[in-house]
């Protein structure tokens, strides 16, 4: 077993969190995970309105006695989203992990706070690490270049960003951003960090409700198959690479609006990629651990798999290499 600042404050057996992902992060996925002793994330926003997170939570609830998170990422949309309301579902519902990303938390805070709730926060600088944890936040989630999703506009990858950022952050701290395997782990721990975020690695398991050509999808591509879409527009984002985000790239460097290519990126698009396997019918969020996926596990399967190559790891080969 490897026990770390963040396992002890979370109560949970492995160091290993399914991030938030938008229209997979349902119970199905995050019980999985918390069952096999990691913790699972439900993503608030799958939701349509706060009385379906309060279901979910519920719902999820009755798949796991372990610990399991809500995330709230807060981020401008062209629908306002009523925050405050899916933040009352997640305190009345008793949940007390909550994983926020996108704008600063520090205006919920004290509500969750008031709640007994721990807050990680996802970053992807170390700036936004060191506000987050003046802010009062538990623990940090940082976000590398390599990961899927909005990787910030500074592209610095974590073998940089981690250690960078465990220099100045004193709060417990996640590696999140091309981890799929026990290497990363113990990379992640000699970098700093507490702990993994995985999002596209959980994607390619048995419990991920998402189509099983998507999981195909992930298993068959390599690290040089995802796209970054939105760079003009200083709203990075990286998906898989396919005609769609192609797409959006060319008519980006046309000079396109946000408003011009906003339909064929819409992300109901990409929620009909995850039910139906069309792999063309809009964006969708993968990293370049696709280069490290070459099979389809069970949760418990992936977790247990990546902390015991991890113990084995360091009690041998890196302990061999310090042997006198």
């Amino acid at each position: 077993m490897i026990k770390t600042r963040f396992t002890e404050m979370f109560g949970i057996k492995h160091p290993v969190v399914q991030g938030g992902m938008q229209w997979v992060g349902r119970a199905e996925l995050a019980s999985a995970v918390s069952n096999a002793g990691g913790l699972g994330i439900l993503t608030g926003l799958t939701q349509p309105t706060p009385d379906d997170l309060r279901k979910e939570i519920k719902r999820c609830r009755d798949m796991t006695d372990q610990p399991f998170g809500v995330n709230l990422t807060i981020l401008p949309t062209l629908v306002p989203r009523p925050y405050g309301e899916y933040i009352d579902a997640i305190v009345e519902s008793g949940v007390k992990i909550v994983e926020t990303a996108g704008n600063n938390p520090k205006p919920f805070l004290p509500k969750l706070k008031d709640a007994g709730i721990k807050v990680i926060h996802k970053c992807t600088s170390v700036r936004h690490g060191i506000s987050a944890e003046k802010a009062g936040v538990d623990a940090i989630s940082m976000d590398g270049f390599e990961c899927a999703g909005h990787p910030g506009e500074d592209d610095v990858p974590n073998l940089v960003l981690l250690p960078a950022a465990a220099n100045v952050i004193k709060i417990p701290m996640l590696a999140s951003g091309g981890f799929g395997d026990a290497r990363g782990l113990v990379a992640a721990l000699a970098l700093g960090c507490e702990g993994i975020n995985m999002g596209t690695r959980f994607m390619a398991t048995k419990e991920a409700p998402i189509h099983d050509n998507v999981k195909a999808a992930l298993v068959s591509s390599d690290e040089r198959s995802t796209s970054l879409i939105f760079r003009t527009m200083r709203n990075t984002s990286r998906v898989y690479g396919n005609s769609v985000a192609k797409k959006a790239i060319e008519m980006e460097h046309e000079g396109k609006t946000i408003q011009e290519i906003g339909p064929i990126v819409a992300g109901t698009r990409g929620k009909v990629v995850y039910e139906t396997g069309d792999l063309e019918h809009g964006i969708w969020s993968a990293g370049t651990v696709m280069g490290l996926i070459q099979d389809i596990p069970t949760c418990k399967e992936l977790v247990e798999r990546i902390v015991s190559e991890a113990e084995e790891m360091i009690r041998g080969r890196l302990a061999r290499a310090v042997a006198a």
